[in-house]
């Protein structure tokens, strides 16, 4: 079974500029996830669709695996430009019998994470159960809606938070899926996925200028390899 990863990411961002550039812990952010991706042993490929060729080029890439750099069509560049576009593109140039899509924001997955839920993948497909995984946060709390209504629990019954029904987060470390499955659903979640739980620090998503100075405290004592 071929694996090709698709790591999608730009030049610019608009919260935390030229962050998939910066220097975290002595190399670039973009640098982590694709050390992790190889050091999974899983993977077949990896596909960079961006509008940096030349910065990435200039700054280099990790040693150990095919690495393509596929230039972003213009069409494609943007804030407002739907990811599944950008996978779509990529699918349309790149076969494999799976793609695992990750992005440079989350730095601390692990190898072993990687190549746990491409197993879980490849099990649930193989026994006819899922065509897709993504994953997730667990989150075992009291929450509220926007016009603070109880979501999941009743305020008069305090119960153990850790007794209340989970409930999933989205939280876009990876997705597994197959190009058939894109096609069927147009999109990276298929109409029968499985979720895989990631631990709260590889969970850690670099969307803010606090997100980035906590992941400089952790990236400090951290081994992704």
């Amino acid at each position: 079974m071929s694996i090709t990863a698709l790591v999608p990411f730009k030049l610019n961002s608009e919260r935390v500029p030229n962050k998939n550039f910066r220097a975290l812990n002595g190399k670039p952010l973009y640098w982590w996830v694709i050390e992790s991706l190889i050091s999974s042993k899983c993977i077949d490929r990896i596909v960079i669709n961006t509008d940096a060729r030349r910065l990435i080029e200039n700054l280099g890439l990790p040693t150990g695996l095919d690495i393509v750099i596929k230039d972003r069509k213009s069409e494609l560049c943007g804030d407002h430009v739907s990811m599944n576009s950008i996978i779509r593109d990529d699918l349309n140039d790149f076969e494999a019998n799976t793609y695992l899509m990750t992005h440079t924001t989350n730095p601390f997955i692990q190898p072993s994470t990687f190549s746990r839920a491409l197993a879980q993948y490849e099990l649930g497909v193989e026994r006819d159960e899922i065509d897709s995984v993504f994953s997730v946060n667990k989150l075992q709390t009291r929450l509220y809606t926007s016009d603070l209504m109880p979501l999941n629990h009743d305020p008069s019954q305090l119960i153990r938070t850790q007794d209340l029904a989970p409930i999933y987060e989205e939280n876009s470390c990876f997705y597994i899926f197959s190009k058939k499955s894109f096609s069927s659903n147009q999109t990276r979640i298929g109409a029968l996925p499985a979720v895989t739980i990631t631990p709260s620090i590889e969970s850690i998503d670099i969307d803010t200028e606090e997100d980035w100075s906590l992941a400089q405290l952790i990236a400090c004592g951290f081994d992704n390899r």
